[in-house]
């Protein structure tokens, strides 16, 4: 049983949520400072007050204890007591009379703080005697406030995160205008109007790369689109014309008895034909095969130049009907895939064939690279193999060297040697994806009537 799929997040909510909660623990964290700050302000005060009346009573009975009457002392404690209705005191001496009592709470009150002290006042005799005083704080009227000061903090703080979470939605929205803009902008994009793309004015900063970057994929995509159309059309009409061939011929082999020798001769030029369509389909499945990441398999080849030789040999027809001469430079040993490398070299030299200059010597080099020479491509590691096949002819324009090993390009706008071109467009880009195979890359040059075009493969 599969699992139901999870619910998609919407960013939006989840903003909205995160800035809710953090306006929660923000604004809590403030009150519960709030708090308590006041409160140990409180506690200070409280504490400041008790030692403040502590030191006055221990005043007023070294001062008035042998002067005064017990009524004259009580009244001068019932003033000093006077405005003071969170305070209460009493005294008592060392046997445990009472001298004065005022207590306007419970002692056992949990609301009161006590404060227990002892004065050495002197007496009749001349010696000394200890007074017991326990002095009591009433704090219900902070403890008053710092309720109301919770329920007031507390109240503020859950106003505020209704607050938020009321107009973080409507924020969010604003915040997000730029991503809905992008998406009607995407919307509107189709293969019709490869041309369009996404508009970056008044974006913020950080969607600009975002942008670059999907502009960028959609110049490769309307590239490869465009490629796609035309390989089409290219294939259409390469298949079509031997269909149509193969179609009239067998069409006029049926429309009456035919001999043995007849059926032969249909037969073979039918099989020209089929091997041309084989040969697209071929280049296609190949190309798709290396796209899936198929790797080389390499062998030890002790001389690549008599691979050279072998892939010359194959192409002596067409060089002598072209009037070229191949001259091999350079010799090396590697461990290679020697079936993929007679492909590309067999392209390489087809390319070649195709567009030298009748009459010249096109040139196949077989050497070590190192980092230091010409515009090559750096290599990644220390020893590169370069195999490249150079001709005379037309220079390549420079903005098609970059895309000369792209699937389906070409670089002249009319068909110029079609009827000849075995590879279709693909001759290249199969050279390509062998390198890709081998963990190497391609090349191309072309100045002062001389091409350059071949691959450097790394050496194990």
């Amino acid at each position: 049983m599969k699992d139901s799929p999870s619910p998609t997040p919407h960013l939006a909510r989840r903003l909205s949520q995160v800035l809710a909660l953090q306006t929660i623990i923000g604004l809590g964290l403030v009150c519960v400072a709030v708090y308590v700050v006041i409160s140990l302000t409180l506690a200070d005060r409280q504490r400041e007050t008790l030692d403040h009346k502590q030191e006055a009573i221990k005043h007023l009975l070294r001062e008035g204890r042998g002067t005064h009457s017990p009524e004259a002392l009580t009244h001068m404690f019932n003033d000093f007591l006077m405005g003071h209705d969170e305070l209460s005191l009493r005294l008592t001496s060392a046997s445990g009379s009472k001298i004065y009592e005022q207590l306007r709470q419970p002692e056992d009150d949990d609301q009161s703080t006590v404060r227990r002290f002892s004065v050495e006042i002197p007496a009749a005799n001349g010696n000394t005697q200890s007074v017991q005083a326990l002095l009591f704080l009433d704090r219900r009227s902070d403890d008053h406030v710092l309720r109301h000061l919770a329920w007031t903090l507390a109240m503020a703080a859950i106003a505020g995160a209704l607050l938020v979470s009321l107009t973080s939605k409507w924020l969010v929205r604003i915040g997000l205008k730029p991503l809905r803009s992008l998406v009607n902008q995407t919307r509107s994009l189709s293969a019709q109007d490869l041309h369009r793309r996404l508009d970056d004015v008044n974006q913020p900063q950080e969607l600009r790369p975002l942008i670059a970057q999907f502009n960028a994929l959609l110049d490769r995509l309307a590239i490869a689109y465009q490629q796609m159309e035309a390989f089409n059309a290219d294939v259409a009409h390469e298949l079509n014309t031997p269909l149509t061939t193969l179609i009239s011929s067998c069409e006029l082999a049926l429309r009456k008895p035919r001999s043995a020798v007849e059926l032969q001769d249909v037969l073979a030029s039918n099989l020209e034909d089929l091997q041309r369509m084989a040969g697209i389909v071929a280049d296609m499945l190949f190309l798709s095969h290396a796209d899936r990441g198929a790797e080389a398999r390499r062998t030890d080849v002790g001389s690549l130049a008599a691979l050279a030789a072998e892939v010359v040999e194959f192409h002596e027809a067409a060089l002598q009907e072209a009037s070229l001469k191949v001259r091999i430079k350079g010799d090396a040993s590697a461990s290679i895939d020697a079936r993929l490398l007679r492909r590309a070299l067999s392209n390489l030299l087809g390319n070649a064939t195709r567009y030298g200059r009748a009459g010249s010597t096109v040139i196949i080099e077989i050497t070590l690279h190192a980092p230091s020479q010409g515009s090559l491509p750096a290599p990644s590691c220390c020893h590169q193999l370069l195999i490249a096949v150079c001709n005379e002819g037309a220079d390549i324009d420079p903005k098609h060297l970059p895309r000369l090993f792209d699937r389906f390009y070409r670089a002249e706008a009319a068909r110029t040697h079609s009827h000849t071109d075995r590879n279709h467009g693909l001759g290249l880009a199969i050279v390509s994806a062998i390198a890709r195979m081998h963990n190497g890359q391609t090349f191309a040059e072309s100045a002062n009537g001389q091409s350059r075009i071949g691959l450097l493969l790394p050496i194990k």
